[in-house]
C-alpha cells in the first residue's frame, strides 16, 4: 500500500513517516520546498530509512503540486499545517492559506484521483476551553485563536466533502502531543531546553491551564489504527489519554527531574489574551477505543523520560534557541 504523509518534515509527521517505514509501507513524504533543500526532521533519520522514502518537495498551498504528489497514492495522512498560536495572532492570512486552502487542495485532489483513504489532522484546540469533561467528539467548537478557527474551517470542509461526495475521509483530532523533535514553540520543549541550558529561572506564560498530553508514539499509532479501520470513515476521532495536568505541575515535574534548584518565572510576553487562552483540555478516548484497537502504550512519565533523554543529546539541544521566546 502506498501512503503519502503531508507535513512529513514536521514533528508528528516525521514520527509517523518513520513508523510507516518500519511497518513496511511504501511511503511518499511531502516536505516543504525550500532553497536549503532541508527535509526538516526527516534529515535526522538514519540513511537506511531515508533510502526507503520517496521525497516530494512542494507547498501545500499549491493545488498543482499537491495533486502531483497524490498521484498513485492509496492513503493520505494530511498533517501539513501552521500550528503556532501566538504567530497566528499577527499573521492569520498565512493560516487561512495553509490550513484551510491547503486542506481544500488535498480534498480536491483526493476526489479527482479517487484516493482510497484520507485522514485530515485536526487539533483539540478546535474545542476551546472545555464546557464539559471529558471532551468528546460532540463537544461544541470555539475558535479562541486564528489558528483554531482555521482548523475548525478545515475540519468542516473535510466533513462537507465526506457528506457531499461520499469520500472515505476521517478527521483525526490529537490532543496535545509531545516528544522528541517537537518545536520550541511548545511548552514541554520550552521548559526542557531552558533547564538543560542551565537556566535557573524558567520563563513561562500562564501556569493554570490544563492539558491532556499524548506521547508522540501513541499519537502516531492512533493515526495508523484509524487508517486501518473501515469503521472510522466519516468520523471525527479524538486521540487522548483522559488525563490532565496543569502547566505549573508539568513545569514542577520537569524541574524535579532536571534541576531542582530552578524556579518558574511568569513572563508577560508569553501570556495569551484572556479570552484566547484555552483554560482546560481533557479529552475522551472512548470513541477511538470503540472503533479501533488503539490503547496508549506510554505513561506520561515514560514519555517525559524519553523526551528528556533525546534533548540531552547535544546534537539535538543545539537546534533549540532556549534564550528567546519562540512564537
Amino acid at each position: 500500500m502506498k501512503v503519502l504523509v503531508t507535513g512529513a518534515d514536521g514533528f508528528i509527521g516525521s514520527h509517523l513517516t518513520e513508523e510507516l517505514i518500519d511497518r513496511g509501507y511504501d511511503v511518499k513524504a511531502f516536505v516543504y520546498y525550500n532553497s536549503f533543500n532541508s527535509w526538516g526532521w526527516l534529515d535526522s533519520l538514519p540513511k537506511e530509512k531515508l533510502s526507503k522514502l520517496e521525497i516530494f518537495a512542494g507547498d501545500i498551498r499549491d493545488p498543482n503540486g499537491v495533486r502531483e504528489a497524490m498521484k498513485g497514492v492509496d492513503v493520505v495522512y494530511h498533517l501539513a499545517a501552521l500550528i503556532a498560536i501566538p504567530f497566528s495572532y499577527h499573521s492569520p492570512d498565512s493560516y487561512v492559506d495553509t490550513n484551510i486552502k491547503g486542506t481544500l487542495n488535498v480534498l480536491q485532489a483526493a476526489r479527482d484521483l479517487d484516493t482510497k483513504r484520507i485522514l485530515i489532522t485536526s487539533t483539540s484546540e478546535v474545542y476551546g476551553t472545555a464546557k464539559y469533561v471529558p471532551i468528546d467528539e460532540d463537544h461544541p467548537y470555539q475558535g479562541q485563536s486564528p489558528y483554531s478557527a482555521t482548523k475548525i474551517g478545515a475540519d468542516r470542509l473535510a466533513e462537507s466533502f465526506y457528506r457531499s461526495f461520499n469520500m472515505p475521509i476521517t478527521i483525526v483530532r490529537p490532543f496535545n502531543t509531545f516528544g522528541p523533535r517537537q518545536s520550541a514553540r511548545a511548552v514541554i520543549p520550552t521548559i526542557i531546553a531552558q533547564l538543560l541550558e542551565g537556566e535557573t529561572e524558567i520563563k513561562l506564560g500562564s501556569l493554570t491551564p490544563t492539558r491532556d498530553f499524548n506521547f508522540v508514539k501513541d499519537t502516531v499509532n492512533g493515526f495508523i489504527e484509524i487508517a486501518n479501520s473501515e469503521n472510522t470513515i466519516g468520523e471525527e476521532i479524538n486521540i487522548a489519554t483522559q488525563r490532565e495536568i496543569t502547566i505549573g505541575e508539568l513545569a514542577e515535574e520537569l524541574i524535579r527531574q532536571i534541576n531542582p534548584n530552578a524556579k518558574i518565572i511568569c513572563d508577560e510576553e508569553r501570556l495569551r489574551p484572556e479570552k484566547s487562552e484555552v483554560n482546560r483540555l481533557l479529552g475522551s478516548n472512548e470513541k477511538i477505543k470503540k472503533l479501533t484497537s488503539w490503547e496508549p502504550k506510554y505513561t506520561f512519565e515514560e514519555g517525559l523520560s524519553e523526551t528528556i533523554k533525546w534533548f540531552k543529546d547535544k546534537n539535538n539541544l543545539v537546534q533549540y534557541k532556549s534564550d528567546i521566546y519562540n512564537i
